[in-house]
């Protein structure tokens, strides 16, 4: 299994802009995505409206490398950079799980 964790920072004043963005997102994966993806989920800081995180579990490299590459990514990142929705570029970490129980 292969975990994603995805930090974004939205603009002073965007950050409601960027929820909507990104929430749309979750409904693409889940519409497009729900096999390969086993888990995709936003998140947003207890402590910074303008924070948000995705916490993301693929069954392997051929469904992240997938997901990169679909439609609805790119057109979330592209009306992330038009819309001037983000103060900064993506924080991404990749996991792979070495054990754990579902």
């Amino acid at each position: 299994m292969i975990t994603i964790v995805a930090k974004l920072t939205a603009v002073e004043g965007k950050a409601d802009a960027l929820r909507a963005a990104l929430t749309e997102m979750v409904g693409n994966v889940k519409k497009n995505e729900s096999g390969p993806v086993a888990c995709y989920s936003l998140h947003t800081s207890d402590t910074d409206p303008n924070l948000f995180l995705f916490y993301e579990q693929y069954a392997n490299d051929a469904a992240v490398e997938a997901h990169g590459k679909t439609d609805h990514m790119r057109a979330m990142g592209l009306a992330m950079r038009d819309q001037g929705l983000t103060a900064a570029r993506p924080v991404v970490e990749r996991y792979t799980q070495i054990a754990g129980i579902n």
